[in-house]
């Protein structure tokens, strides 16, 4: 699944490849795909001749910004997208692409997504603080937006696992089960401990190891874990820092104690059970 450092990645290279492009047409051949698109399939009109000012993103999220409105989409899984300039347009559509977007100088860009369980979402300008408000997105993993203080006297007031509190995306967005391993690792706290039973000193060093690890990851353009790509085609080169996660059996990089896999929050969790004791 991308994670922040791939979002960030692909908001990127989308940024460059369609920011100031006008929109021609938007088909779309997964209904669902779309929110709202079966009750109303004219959901998307509004962004026909409309064009594309930026690419932003929001944790997890990539939004399309237009002059009124945002086209916010969720790669969820295994969602790509994909850039064809005029030349390079297929005759045939991929069988795994269900919304396609023509611009006006007839180049397209394609969303690609083989388990069909990413969404598009058309927002109004007005609402898009609402939008993320109602999903109770946290702060972003940077120094500027995430604060400590803040990050204490929620895990203070916390009983889930730290694990599960991490993943939330209420604390703080875009750490998914890849970098929440890794973070837990670098500060040596065991994923199923409850965020109420850290430390201060352990807060801090998790609170450091979240900034650190997730800027490192977008500098690297994340983790090529089975089929990722970023919008570009490339490869991320982030997994050649893993640790511990996809490192199950492997000696631990600090005690070469083998790294253990359990399910915690229903997901794989990799960890070292000396230096992470419970």
């Amino acid at each position: 699944m991308p994670e922040l450092p791939e979002v960030e990645v692909n908001r990127k290279g989308l940024d460059k490849l369609v920011k100031g492009k006008k929109i021609k047409n938007i088909t779309v051949f997964w209904k669902r795909m779309v929110v709202q698109f079966e009750e109303n399939p004219s959901v998307l009109q509004p962004l026909i001749d409309e064009t594309i000012l930026s690419v932003d993103r929001r944790g997890k999220y990539l939004l399309f910004r237009f002059s009124d409105s945002y086209l916010v989409s969720h790669l969820r899984m295994e969602g790509k997208y994909f850039y064809f300039p005029e030349e390079e347009v297929p005759l045939t559509k991929d069988k795994h692409t269900h919304v396609i977007i023509e611009f006006h100088d007839k180049s397209q860009l394609h969303y690609n997504d083989v388990r069909k369980f990413g969404r598009m979402e058309y927002v109004p300008k007005y609402l898009i603080e609402a939008f993320f408000a109602e999903r109770k997105i946290g702060p972003e993993p940077t120094e500027a937006e995430f604060h400590l203080e803040d990050f204490k006297d929620q895990l203070e007031k916390s009983k889930q696992p730290i694990k599960t509190a991490l993943l939330s995306q209420k604390i703080v967005t875009g750490l998914g089960n890849i970098y929440v391993d890794e973070v837990l690792f670098e500060a040596q706290i065991h994923p199923q401990t409850a965020g109420s039973q850290l430390s201060d000193k352990q807060i801090n060093t998790l609170y450091h190891a979240i900034i650190n690890i997730m800027s490192k990851a977008v500098e690297l353009g994340g983790s090529t874990i089975r089929s990722y790509r970023n919008t570009v085609g490339e490869a991320g080169r982030y997994q050649n820092e893993l640790k511990v996660y996809g490192k199950t059996g492997e000696p631990c990089v600090r005690c070469q104690t083998p790294i253990e896999k359990i399910r915690v929050a229903q997901r794989g969790t990799h960890f070292c059970p000396v230096c992470q004791r419970l």
